[in-house]
């Protein structure tokens, strides 16, 4: 995608919405109290709807709803606690143990929760700053809910008018990172790939579509309008949503052994012209995200048609001049890739058409799934907290590290002279993050942007003196503050310091070069603190949970294979239970890969079996392709005459993943001799293998073409393929756990 397509992404995305309803909302009534000479009374207005707006993450109506009226109501108590109770300096050290601990803890209600515990810990943080005499603590309170309540008041309204907008931009954003997904893959039929950084990008992308995906069923599941009660749009935003979960397996189930690829084709043009095409289908997808995303009518950049068709007659010259005997399987497998490039366009023709909603194109529309068994489940029982009430627990260990950091950073504000003491708790408490690579990231991103930000302003006030562009400025930066926040830290770093330093300019110009400095030594206070706690108590390493990933990775590799192999042995495949063990093999996959990702930014002291990990991540996104591939073919076909063989090769493969999840629990099973089993042959399908080389040798491709065993043998061969792809990985993966089990006993 080129940087004009990208800065349309993100003007129609979510995310600057986000932003600018952050900011309209917080900026209105300020302006409107500072006509009439109160903003400096009523301060605590802008700043609870700045911090309720805080925690409306995208989701379902109701529950965004729910959430807000829970953190209007808790912040509001947390607010009247602490302003009533600051004076006294040996409670608020147990109230930060129990706030401290409780709004860190209850993440194991999810992020939405987390966002509200996150937001009181500010609130908290906020009212114990000695600027509030005390009979005004249950007036700022009220002020502060008021202002929640106004956020919750255009967050409804907005909701009435534009009930689908959320919908489309995150619908949107889904296919502009499927289309990035396809484009990597593009890449792997150019000349000279490299594999390793392809398959790293991979990685990086899908789970990013994970997390796309999760939000997009939430709400497009929860929706009771878009479920039981649709119009023609939410009809065809639900077939989109549908399409594009098909599309991305699609994506995923065309791996191929590259190598054997362009070993084969290497000297011809047709592998780079696949490349061309593929690259041509990811920049259609991406079109139609941005058109999903701002509302528009997508069209095509190009005749899709005409493309696939140069493709496929390139394809059949070359198999009419040079396929032989002994090169036919190779010409096999590029007919797959030819057949997968045909579906794919197919589904990009029909998602172009989608765009326009109309009503002929949702009459096709039919949710062939029960909406419940794919919508993320959520407990919010009380035993859920007191099980984690444990020092095993990783939330518990996240909670203690956020309080001992909110403890240190109070101490420091007593005894070192910073006039805004609270800023070192605000940046320990957002810093701190269960993840050490999240919580070291967001450091180096916070201390750099808040310098970054401070020379900006300082700029900005020395070189303008009118209020009028530096009120601009500082609208601007408050709309990129909550724009990035949540896809660039660094960027919302800055702009947070900056929109900080031109408002107290606004508020008390005499004292901005106070702030200028307090805000640069608070924060690497601040930071200081937070990595000494991240690095030193009670760690989290992520090698330390890579074993529960590796195992939840195999467990539904292994339910997704059962039941798509189950299709070839003769039984019947419910396509909803397919597709939702596959959506529980990918996110599985996901975790897994984020779990290696963050062990890459720890210590090199935590980087333990880092070869072999790798190693294992490859070969468990290889392994769900190559089960997806197969569950293509499994919803299409049926071949019963060869069920006998293909249960034989099921039972094989079933063995041998189970044998690599009872390394991983440490049972002393009998894997040595599974590894040394081969697949069972298919001899049938060698046989028909051997006549029909023979057919074409001795006939000729024109004549050995007419023969009607010539599609079923291509069938078959791919399918027998995937069977003898799955039980090597398989292998692989009991080799790689059994390295890493030799490693740690040494």
């Amino acid at each position: 995608m080129n940087y004009l397509d990208e800065f349309k992404k993100f003007i129609s995305s979510h995310y600057l919405s986000t932003g600018v309803r952050l900011t309209l909302g917080t900026i209105i009534p300020s302006l409107i109290f500072h006509h009439y000479g109160i903003l400096s009374e009523w301060i605590a207005f802008p700043l609870g709807t700045l911090l309720i707006g805080g925690t409306d993450n995208p989701g379902p109506y109701h529950r965004r709803r729910n959430a807000l009226l829970v953190a209007i109501l808790t912040c509001f108590i947390v607010a009247c606690v602490t302003g009533y109770l600051r004076h006294f300096h040996f409670i608020i050290f147990l109230e930060i143990i129990v706030f401290g601990m409780f709004f860190s803890l209850v993440g194991v209600y999810g992020n939405r929760v987390n966002s509200i515990g996150l937001i009181s810990l500010l609130v908290f943080v906020f009212n114990i700053d000695d600027h509030l005499s005390g009979d005004m603590v249950l007036r700022t309170a009220a002020i502060f809910s008021a202002g929640g309540i106004w956020y919750f008041v255009l967050f409804m309204v907005l909701q009435k008018l534009l009930p689908y907008k959320l919908i489309q931009q995150l619908l949107g954003e889904n296919f502009v990172e499927l289309g990035k997904l396809l484009s990597i893959k593009a890449d792997y039929y150019f000349a000279n790939p490299d594999y390793d950084e392809l398959f790293n990008r991979m990685v990086h992308q899908q789970v990013i579509l994970r997390e796309n995906h999760e939000n997009l069923r939430e709400i497009l599941f929860k929706t009771r309008e878009i479920v039981t009660e649709s119009t023609t749009k939410s009809r065809i935003l639900m077939l989109m949503f549908l399409d594009s979960i098909d599309l991305f397996e699609r994506i995923l189930n065309s791996q191929q052994n590259y190598a054997n690829l362009h070993r084969a084709f290497d000297h011809t043009k047709v592998l780079r012209l696949f490349g061309t095409y593929i690259t041509w289908l990811a920049a259609e997808i991406q079109q139609i995200g941005l058109a999903v995303q701002s509302g528009y009518a997508s069209h095509p950049r190009h005749d899709l048609d005409e493309a696939f068709n140069k493709c496929q007659r390139a394809f059949e010259r070359m198999r009419e001049h040079k396929m032989n005997h002994d090169n036919m399987e190779d010409f096999i497998m590029l007919r797959q890739i030819l057949n997968s490039l045909q579906d794919v366009t197919e589904r990009v023709k029909k998602l172009h058409r989608a765009t326009k909603y109309e009503a002929d194109v949702s009459n096709d529309y039919k949710l062939t799934v029960e909406a419940e068994d794919f919508t993320p489940k959520q407990d919010y029982h009380p035993r859920i907290l007191l099980d984690n009430l444990s020092l095993k627990s990783s939330h518990f260990r996240h909670a203690v590290r956020v309080t001992l950091g909110l403890l240190a950073g109070y101490t420091a504000s007593l005894f070192f002279d910073v006039g805004h003491g609270y800023w070192i708790l605000l940046t320990i408490a957002v810093i701190l993050k269960p993840a050490f690579s999240i919580t070291k990231q967001r450091n180096i991103h916070r201390i750099g942007g808040t310098i970054l930000g401070v020379i900006i302003g300082f700029l900005l006030l020395y070189l303008i003196q009118e209020s009028t562009p530096l009120f601009i400025l500082m609208m601007i930066s408050m709309i990129l503050a909550y724009s990035f926040l949540k896809i660039n830290y660094f960027v919302a770093s800055t702009s947070i310091t900056l929109y900080v330093i031109l408002s107290f300019h606004f508020l008390n110009p005499q004292h901005v070069t106070n702030v200028l400095q307090d805000r640069v030594v608070d924060t690497v206070i601040g930071s200081l603190i937070a990595y000494i706690i991240s690095s030193y108590v009670l760690p989290v390493w992520e090698h330390s949970q890579i074993k529960q990933y590796m195992k939840e990775a195999l467990d539904a590799n292994r339910k997704y294979f059962d039941i798509v192999a189950a299709k070839f042995t003769g039984k019947q495949l419910d396509i909803n239970e397919l597709k939702l063990l596959r959506k529980n093999a990918i996110i599985a996959m996901a975790n897994l890969s984020d779990n290696f990702q963050k062990m890459l930014s720890e210590p090199k002291r935590q980087q333990m079996n880092m070869e072999e990990y790798h190693q294992f991540v490859a070969t468990s996104h290889m392994l769900t392709s190559y089960i997806a591939s197969l569950s293509t073919y499994a919803q299409t076909l049926e071949y019963l005459e060869f069920s006998v063989e293909f249960e034989m090769m099921t039972r094989q493969i079933d063995r041998q993943l189970q044998a690599a999840t009872d390394i991983i629990d440490g049972k002393t099973g009998n894997s040595l001799e599974i590894v040394r089993e081969s697949l069972p042959q298919n001899q049938r399908l060698l046989e028909l293998l051997a006549d029909r080389k023979k057919q074409i040798k001795e006939l000729g491709i024109e004549k050995a073409d007419q023969s009607p065993v010539r599609k079923m043998l291509s069938d078959l061969k791919t399918i027998n393929g995937l069977f003898e792809l799955i039980s090597t990985i398989s292998i692989d993966e009991i080799k790689i756990l059994q390295k890493i089990k030799t490693a740690k006993a040494a």
